[in-house]
């Protein structure tokens, strides 16, 4: 199975957008900025946790 760069790429440059853009928001704005921060910076850490949580033990273990 080949895969393209898009599809190997895609997400982490998604996520990383994702986290510039709550980084900059935090810094320079204030009011509704600060939430868009909060999920721009959130959705990052929720999916980490929710794919670290989808691992079998035998995929724990491993490690």
């Amino acid at each position: 199975m080949i895969r393209t760069p898009s599809q190997i790429w895609g997400a982490p440059i998604v996520l990383g957008i994702l986290t510039t853009i709550g980084l900059i928001s935090a810094l320079l704005g204030d009011g509704i900025w600060d939430a868009v921060s909060a999920v721009a910076l959130g959705i990052p850490c929720l999916l980490g946790v929710w794919f670290g949580m989808r691992r079998t033990p035998a995929q724990r273990s491993a490690l």
